[in-house]
């Protein structure tokens, strides 16, 4: 018990989170490592700078949006996860896709065979349709809650 007391003082958690907290980075860095065929500065240099990037400059933006939004939606704040969830998808093809959709992959060509040229245009279809299902989803969602709203008025 007093390892648990100090383990919470400590970390904030338990010892059997932090173990499956140590393994989840121990299995990424073997993944990394095997990845790049032990180019570990590369690898170390590559994930210190995205931390970086996402801290000093990422998240400052998108809350920045995200408060943006939110402010913009007023007294109406369960409606910003409709804005979110569309954006937050079309942001993570972004980010997997990234080499594709900027064009700047010609290393890829040779090993895919295939021309970078569509990926951009599909990646901003793909966009809209999200945002194009959310607003379908949130009208459909007001249409219902109006109708509930009528037959309990009618009552």
């Amino acid at each position: 018990m007093r390892l648990m007391r100090r383990m919470r003082r400590w970390y904030g958690e338990g010892p059997l989170q932090f173990l499956l907290l140590v393994i989840t980075f121990a299995l990424a860095a073997h993944a990394g490592v095997r990845l790049l065929e032990g180019d570990t500065l590369a690898i170390a240099a590559w994930f210190v700078g995205a931390a970086l990037v996402h801290d000093v400059v990422l998240l400052p933006l998108y809350a920045s949006v995200d408060l943006a939004v939110r402010r913009s939606l007023g007294a109406e704040p369960h409606l910003i996860n409709f804005v979110r969830v569309p954006a937050l998808l079309s942001g993570l093809l972004l980010l997997v896709w990234f080499p594709l959709i900027t064009r700047q992959a010609e290393r890829y060509r040779p090993a895919a065979g295939l021309s970078a040229d569509p990926f951009l245009g599909h990646w901003l279809l793909i966009t809209a349709a999200l945002f194009a299902v959310s607003a379908v989803w949130l009208f459909g969602r007001a249409l219902r809650s109006r109708r509930r709203a009528g037959r309990s008025a009618g009552r």
